[in-house]
């Protein structure tokens, strides 16, 4: 848990500001799971800190929803434009 919050202070991913009289508060809760080797033994103990999106009311506490997928038919058009244009892709995994 100290790693993921470090992390989150390292990247400045939230601000702390005053709770608008108006709005709900949005709470959140620590997900803990192990990770495990072949054997089934613990390698890692990863703790995530998600939000209760579930009390979220659409139109009073979002307006439009976002989710980071990527999409089969994207990628197939994606590459025979970048190949085309002869340009570079790269690929970044954050933690």
């Amino acid at each position: 848990m100290n790693e993921e919050m470090d992390q989150m202070e390292k990247y400045d991913t939230w601000d702390l500001v005053p709770r608008p009289k108006e709005k709900n508060v949005i709470g959140t809760k620590w997900v803990f799971k192990n990770k495990l080797n072949e054997q089934g033994q613990v390698v890692r103990n990863k703790a995530h800190l998600v939000s209760k999106g579930y009390a979220e009311i659409r139109g009073v506490d979002f307006k439009e929803n976002f989710s980071p997928i990527v999409i089969q038919e994207t990628i197939k058009m994606f590459l025979p434009f970048v190949n085309h244009n002869n340009l570079k892709v790269y690929q970044v995994d954050v933690k």
